[in-house]
């Protein structure tokens, strides 16, 4: 035992980390991406893939805005889908995945007012007509009477970063300090966006339709209950399910024997239902399956009586768009592309037929003494056994740590985590298993450190373990390439002294190579003020991608904190462009008798060289090509174009990796979203709308040399259309 105390010390460590995670105090970025995959395949196991016959998603699609105008309709074509619905269909109840914010001046009563008070003030009979007319075109009072005494749940959203409020909020459902004492993480939020004062008094009930967003992206939950000013307010689906059930009164559901340190929150209850909710009072949505489970129908169809009464009659009605341009489209474990009004039907019918699975607090509390006990175990009993006793054993603790977990999954309808356990286990045993081989090649890690500074330590490393397997014959393999070079050094270089130029370009050269070390990176060589590097060789690399954008983020940081000290020394600020690619390249030792190098070949490294020469086109440090994003998905990207560069027949798609997802300002994201909405646009040569589009982000970002580009593209392609099988490929005719 005394032998192995390092070792068991070394696994306790693990252990201890991975305690750390499941007490949340503080969170592996690895951890938590592979417990939200392993949440999403057991969902996907599991998925009944059946519609819920009790709800109709009411569909505001193609078809409807082609037979009945563009959206916003007016509020009195609103109205008579209110009176076709409760008078002709006799629905249960109908709830908005819509807000209605503003008024609707589409009647022509505004006009007509003014006209009554100006050139026709003194015609009694215009003035006759307009007050026998008036109550017909005041469509917002209109649609106001149609959602009295009827079951309709307006829906509104609230929002964080601003403290903007426009419309009104219905009555919270929790008044404010009814929880006071408890340590309850509601989300909360600091602004809203709500329906006008008139409908929201006329309705039954609203409900907001926030999801919560993971940091991947992905919607999971959805907060059942959240806090405004004080006060807790309701989900849509709950709001909805309140409603159907004559709205009783929502019961917080506490554990029992809680210490002052729990919050004990672990239901909502509804009569004879019960809703969990975990620690931040969010529900896990309980998809049915992908995209389109649950019915549609145009409301169209609805409007002209054409919906058969049996598909409506009694049914929960979810009114929504698919229609593009108004989609409310979320990623989903199910689907990447999924409607925002199907998570509510999702959540609706998960209430009523009580099929959430739970996920309490108390959860991780039974995560920590888990990890505790299995990982103390394994750390003492695994530096004891050989090497098959340890295999066995950790197969034996990853089986039945999946069966447990499967089983309270299915059966217990309980969300254990399962990443941490899994994950643990998986490095005490490569812990134990890597242990002997690094006190074994002792030497040989200190040859490679002492030759290391001259070349790369993994090829030293490489060459120390098979040398007879290295030669001038190179190697196939998928890898990352990534060019850098200063914009306008030629520039730069006339304005300094030879010793002045020497010193710059090792003040900026060291820090940015040292980053491309942090990050896995082989430098291949300078040229110049350039530097290429390469990602997975001569060790393989599976995420050859995400280093390289992680390295090329960093540079960029690197560079902007080198500035000042650059001002000081009176040297002109730098500014480098970085282009990365992925694909399969020859690597190895190339060259002649004379010399040879480690180096990369292939049209991916050409293609690396081309965006980073493009970079300074679009006025983006980092260009990426469409490869090397598929493979690095912890990004997120702005799409900047579809371009064919010099010397390549095949068009590519070029990205700008903004930041890992979770990690991006959400102001940033909705510039994107905008942005990519202008591509749309302008793929579709609708040249009108593209502008429109660029004119508003010109006003946030008036810098930014992107917007510009396209505008003056725009401008061009207006005037000089380029014909119905343009595929919208930017073409560069230079380097």
């Amino acid at each position: 035992m005394k032998k192995h105390a390092l070792l068991i010390a070394l696994g306790l460590a693990f252990v201890f980390l991975f305690l750390g995670h499941a007490a949340k105090f503080y969170q592996l970025g690895f951890v938590s991406f592979v417990e939200a995959k392993l949440y999403d395949t057991r969902l996907h196991l599991t998925l009944p893939n059946k519609a819920d016959d009790s709800i109709v998603i009411l569909d505001i699609d193609e078809k409807s805005l082609k037979d009945e105008g563009r959206w916003p309709w007016g509020r009195d074509k609103l109205a008579l889908l209110m009176d076709k619905l409760f008078d002709k269909y006799g629905v249960a109840v109908v709830g908005f995945d819509v807000v209605f914010a503003e008024k609707d001046s589409s009647s022509g009563l505004k006009v007509l007012q003014e006209l009554g008070q100006n050139q026709l003030k003194d015609v009694s009979q215009f003035q006759s007509v307009l007050a026998q007319l008036k109550p017909q075109l005041e469509y917002d009072s209109l649609f106001a009477g149609k959602l009295k005494q009827r079951n309709i749940v307006l829906g509104y959203y609230f929002t964080n970063g601003t403290k903007n409020t426009s419309g009104a909020l219905p009555a919270p459902v929790f008044v404010a300090g009814n929880f006071k004492g408890r340590p309850i993480q509601f989300i909360q939020w600091t602004g809203y966006g709500a329906n006008l004062p008139e409908f929201q008094a006329s309705a039954a009930s609203a409900g907001h339709f926030n999801p919560l967003v993971d940091f991947d992206g992905i919607v999971r939950r959805v907060p059942m209950i959240v806090e405004y000013g004080g006060a807790y307010y309701e989900s849509l689906s709950l709001a909805v399910v309140r409603t159907v059930l004559g709205s009783p009164k929502l019961m917080p559901g506490y554990a029992s024997g809680n210490d002052a340190d729990y919050a004990g929150l672990e239901w909502l209850g509804l009569e004879d239902l019960r809703i969990p909710v975990d620690s931040e009072v969010s529900a896990l949505v309980p998809y049915r399956g992908g995209r389109g489970t649950f019915k549609y129908v145009s409301v169209t169809d609805v409007l002209k009586e054409r919906t058969p009464l049996e598909e409506l009659k009694n049914k929960i009605i979810l009114v929504g768009t698919s229609a593009p341009g108004l989609m409310d489209m979320r990623s989903t474990p199910v689907d990447e592309v999924y409607p925002g009004v199907e998570i509510h039907a999702n959540m609706i019918s998960g209430i009523l037929s009580q099929s959430i699975k739970s996920s309490p607090p108390y959860v991780m509390g039974a995560e920590v003494v888990f990890l505790l006990l299995v990982g103390v175990a394994l750390s003492i009993l695994l530096p004891l056994l050989s090497p098959i006793q340890d295999a066995l054993t950790a197969l034996a603790a990853i089986l039945v740590t999946i069966i447990m977990n499967g089983f309270l999954w299915q059966y217990g309808n309980i969300a254990v985590p399962l990443a941490g356990g899994l994950m643990m286990i998986f490095m005490l045993f490569a812990l134990n298993m890597s242990y002997g081989y690094f006190v074994a090649s002792r030497t040989k890690r200190q040859i490679t450190n002492l030759f290391g500074q001259y070349v790369p330590k993994e090829v030293v490393g490489e060459l120390s373990e098979r040398p007879e397997q290295v030669s001038m014959e190179g190697d196939s393999r998928e890898m990352s390439v990534l060019f850098s070079d200063v914009r306008g050094f030629t520039t730069i270089s006339e304005g300094l002294d030879p010793k002045e130029l020497t010193l710059l370009m090792n003040e900026f050269l060291t820090p940015l190579s040292r980053v491309v070390y942090k990050h896995r990176g082989t430098i291949d060589k300078y040229m110049g003020d350039c530097i290429m590097a390469f990602w997975g060789a001569p060790l393989p690399d599976g995420r050859h991608a995400y280093h390289s954008i992680s390295a090329g983020l960093e540079m960029l940081k690197t560079l902007d904190a080198l500035q000042p000290h650059f001002k000081e020394r009176g040297w002109p600020p730098i500014q480098i462009g970085v282009g990365i690619n992925s694909g399969r390249v020859s690597v190895g030792n190339m060259g002649s008798e004379v010399r040879v190098a480690y180096t990369v070949m292939g049209d991916a490294v050409n293609l690396a060289s081309r965006l980073e020469g493009i970079t300074k086109e679009y006025g983006a440090g980092i260009v990426v090509g469409e490869n090397t994003k598929e493979a690095a998905p912890e990004f997120i990207y702005r799409e900047l174009d579809w371009v064919r560069v010099k010397g390549k027949d095949k068009p590519v798609a070029i990205f700008q990796p903004m930041g890992l997802s979770g990690q991006v300002e959400a102001d940033v994201l909705e510039e994107m979203k905008l942005f990519h909405q202008v591509l749309r646009s302008y793929r579709k040569q609708e040249w009108d709308q593209a502008e429109l589009q660029l004119f508003n982000l010109q006003k946030m970002s008036p810098q930014a040399k992107l917007y510009q580009v396209y505008a003056e593209r725009v401008v061009y392609f207006r005037n000089n259309p380029p014909g119905a099988d343009w595929d919208g490929v930017y073409v560069f005719k230079t380097k």
